[in-house]
């Protein structure tokens, strides 16, 4: 699949005014349907649905305004063996279940090639929702393991530098009650990065217990953090000036680059050894490097 296909998301597939169907009648005339009530019991949630969480209150708003005023945007579905599945509206759906509603106008997409749709409707999600880190690094990793969607693709597909795409999907290397507490904005992305740079699991248990328990802001956490790195420098390193600036310039080339990073100085110059982990982690690190 293109990424230029996949860019366009749903607009592509779903007729939402007269000029779109005109400029793309062929894909619409053969890979959607006009609108259709379908009883709200027999529509299933998205597996790959990158939003976990959904805000009561703010499905409560939602469905007080579908009250008031009606559904305005049909949802999407798709046609599956036991009923149909979301592709997009999973909050106009609940909010409708909430009213008790019994069925929801919907645009039934009619197509053999299921994964592309699939793969447009999450990045169309990942492009539309208020989603958290957490959830968007989850959508990248569904598109990038599920679909062989490479970085870069990912990136062109939703409008995002590649070294974006492979740092947001770091934060999937973060401890799972880290990765809870990030989702339900408890701590923000910074706080996540800063975290990241501690490398093991129980370090970062230990920053992040103390960001939630002093309320730090994000460049505290950043500032702790590399005290804590200098200090852990101090003890390892021999006192000699040229070795201790040697371990400074380290630990700052692993900070910006978020890898292992060693120096080997020699008389007439020296080598910088840096450790990449993947292709993906090779081009992150090269975009970091030439941005």
């Amino acid at each position: 699949m293109s990424v230029k296909r996949l860019g366009k998301g749903l607009e592509a597939l779903i007729r939402s005014d007269i000029d779109k169907e005109k400029n793309n009648s062929r894909l619409l005339k053969t890979e959607t349907e006009s609108i259709t009530k379908i009883k709200l019991n027999h529509i299933h949630p998205n597996p790959d649905q990158p939003r976990k969480l959904f805000d009561l209150a703010a499905l409560n708003e939602l469905a007080a305004s579908i009250s008031e005023k009606g559904l305005i945007s049909p949802v999407t579905v798709r046609k599956v063996k036991n009923g149909y599945e979301l592709i997009a509206g999973e909050r106009r759906w609940r909010a409708l279940k909430h009213l008790k509603k019994r069925t929801v106008p919907a645009y039934v997409l009619n197509t053999k090639n299921s994964s592309d749709i699939m793969e447009m409707a999450l990045v169309e999600n990942i492009q539309r929702e208020d989603l958290s880190s957490i959830e968007e690094s989850e959508a990248y990793s569904v598109l990038n393991k599920k679909y062989g969607l490479s970085h870069e693709a990912i990136a062109k597909a939703v409008g995002k530098k590649r070294v974006t795409i492979s740092n947001s999907l770091r934060l999937l290397k973060l401890p799972l009650e880290i990765r809870k507490s990030l989702t339900e904005r408890k701590i923000s992305a910074g706080h996540a990065r800063a975290i990241l740079q501690t490398k093991s699991p129980l370090k970062m248990i230990k920053v992040w217990k103390i960001i939630m328990e002093k309320n730090l802001s994000v460049r505290d956490a950043e500032n702790m953090v590399k005290e804590k790195q200098l200090n852990q420098t101090k003890k390892r390193r021999p006192l000699k000036n040229k070795d201790y600036q040697v371990a400074l310039i380290e630990d700052k080339l692993i900070e910006i680059l978020g890898t292992k990073v060693k120096l080997k100085p020699s008389k007439k110059g020296g080598k910088v050894e840096i450790s990449y982990f993947s292709i993906d982690d090779l081009d992150r690190i090269i975009d970091i490097i030439s941005s």
